[in-house]
């Protein structure tokens, strides 16, 4: 009979095993990767400066920024490009832009759509469209591109950021008037008329990120401000939607206060079912970076995540939270340490905040105003979109925008090298390396000599670890026989193999 010996050859792979998260399964599905999309990115079209927002209207992503060209995926910068000042259109299934092609005066800053995906509302820096005055917000028809005649709210300075529930659109920014009223930093228009509400929670710092909770009973303001209603709330609150009063929410608590050496800020704020999650950011020792997941109905907190480098954008979609952020050292969390780069994109369980399998990663643009990599997500089930300053996606040439797919297919498996040999009196010791999936830390590996399958093994692997060898003693052959090995490494759905090695059995 076969007797097979598995042995582990590095003591770092059993503490890597216990580092591995609990929570949903990090094994492949049966289509190909274990979140709710793949890391491959999907063919997109390119921008040439920063994305700073993205929204979803049907079947239509739309995207704003500092960019004032758009060009084919593949085109080198100023090669075929298409004019498209501060905001586009594309396609959510094949990402081709669409004639949508308004002519604004400045920068977008935020994009909202409206739950019934009729409305497309913008934020930013600009005063007019398409040569008539619109003072920093504009609202769109989403199936027609054409600008909304009669909405015209007039707000004071920037706006950073939208969201719309209802017939309310909220709006933050640094702003101290809407419409010649005072509105400091964040407020709300109606949808259908553009007429100022009287809710006015008044903050003493400016908005970065605006959330509704998804029964809109609630919303969430992120920044840099120390105070709501002139009471004591650092950096994010929770707020009633219609009096503007903040509520208590105790998971603000595991943000420091502010310091003299820590300005810390929430740029990025999402929610899913009656969760909400809150993105932070620190600049100076001491900051807190990390995501805390909160009941959006209590305030209560669900976990806190600790990892450093500032969120900039975060989208839950399924079990999976999607964040943009320049993260360097997870190990507070039992993941990656710093000295092994910088993790501009990464998922984290909805259910406990463990990073879970999705690995694509970008770069920042070091000579962009913001050089931090990914700065806005849109996403549901069928796949996410990102943008940013990067230049980068996959180690290949993508400027400000890409997306990722929910479609079967996934990552496949990094090809492992052929195992060693070592022949022994009628045995064999092979010893085989891991290797890394982009979508799956889960991988197993299957020992063949020939055509035999010997063994097979699950083991868990990060890219950014350390690559672990393991040894399997093969009894199963006789003295004089030469022998081979292959090692084939599959994630349930997409197949690897190595070379095969030889050896005489002694």
């Amino acid at each position: 009979m076969k007797k097979l010996v598995l042995a582990l050859v590095t003591a770092a792979a059993v503490v890597a095993a216990a580092l591995i998260p609990s929570g949903p399964p990090v094994e492949a599905a049966s289509k190909g990767f274990g979140s709710a999309v793949s890391a491959v990115r999907q063919t997109a079209w390119q921008t040439n400066a920063s994305v700073n927002a993205l929204a979803i209207a049907g079947n239509t992503v739309f995207a704003g920024g500092i960019f004032t060209r758009i060009r084919p995926p593949g085109a080198a910068k100023g090669q075929r490009e298409s004019v498209r000042t501060y905001v586009a259109a594309f396609n959510k299934t094949t990402g081709a832009p669409t004639t949508f092609a308004p002519k604004l005066n400045g920068a977008v800053y935020s994009i909202a759509t409206s739950p019934d995906g009729k409305w497309v509302v913008l934020g930013g820096d600009f005063t007019t469209v398409n040569g008539v005055k619109r003072s920093k917000v504009a609202l769109f028809n989403a199936a027609t591109g054409a600008l909304a005649a009669s909405w015209d709210p007039v707000v004071a300075a920037r706006v950073k950021t939208l969201a719309i529930y209802g017939n309310s659109v909220f709006i933050g920014g640094a702003f101290t008037k809407i419409d010649g009223q005072v509105r400091n930093r964040v407020g709300a228009v109606t949808l259908s008329t553009g007429a100022l509400l009287k809710w006015n929670p008044n903050a003493d710092d400016d908005v970065y990120a605006i959330a509704t909770s998804d029964n809109g009973t609630r919303v969430f303001v992120g920044g840099p401000f120390t105070k709501i209603n002139s009471r004591d709330h650092y950096s994010v609150a929770m707020v009633n939607s219609t009096t503007g009063a903040a509520l208590a929410f105790p998971a603000a608590d595991g943000i420091p206060e502010p310091t003299w050496e820590c300005t810390t800020r929430v740029k990025a704020i999402d929610t899913l079912g009656n969760r909400v999650f809150i993105g932070n950011g620190g600049d100076g020792p001491g900051c807190y970076d990390g995501i805390i997941a909160a009941d959006a109905t209590t305030g209560k907190m669900l976990w806190q995540s600790h990892c450093l480098g500032a969120n900039e954008a975060l989208k839950a979609i399924d079990g999976w939270l999607y964040k943009g952020s320049h993260a360097h050292d997870c190990s507070r969390d039992g993941s990656f340490g710093d000295g092994t780069g910088t993790h501009y994109l990464l998922t984290q369980s909805v259910a406990n905040g463990k990073i879970g399998p999705w690995f694509p990663n970008t770069d920042a643009d070091q000579n962009s105003t913001t050089k931090v990599g990914p700065l806005a997500f849109a996403g549901d089930s069928t796949g996410l979109w990102a943008g940013g300053d990067f230049l980068h996606v996959a180690g290949k040439g993508q400027q400000g925008l890409t997306r990722f797919s929910s479609a079967p297919g996934g990552a496949f498996p990094a090809v492992p090298k052929a195992p060693a040999l070592t022949a022994g009196k009628a045995k064999v010791t092979v010893k085989f390396t891991d290797v890394y999936d982009l979508d799956n830390i889960t991988l197993t590996y299957n020992v063949f000599r020939g055509n035999t399958r010997i063994g097979s093994y699950k083991y868990n692997s990060y890219y950014w670890d350390k690559r672990k060898s393991y040894t399997v003693t093969d009894t199963g052959v006789k003295s004089g026989q030469t022998v081979g090995y292959r090692i084939v490494v599959t994630d349930d759905r997409n197949t690897v193999k190595s070379s095969t090695a030889t050896v005489k059995v002694q």
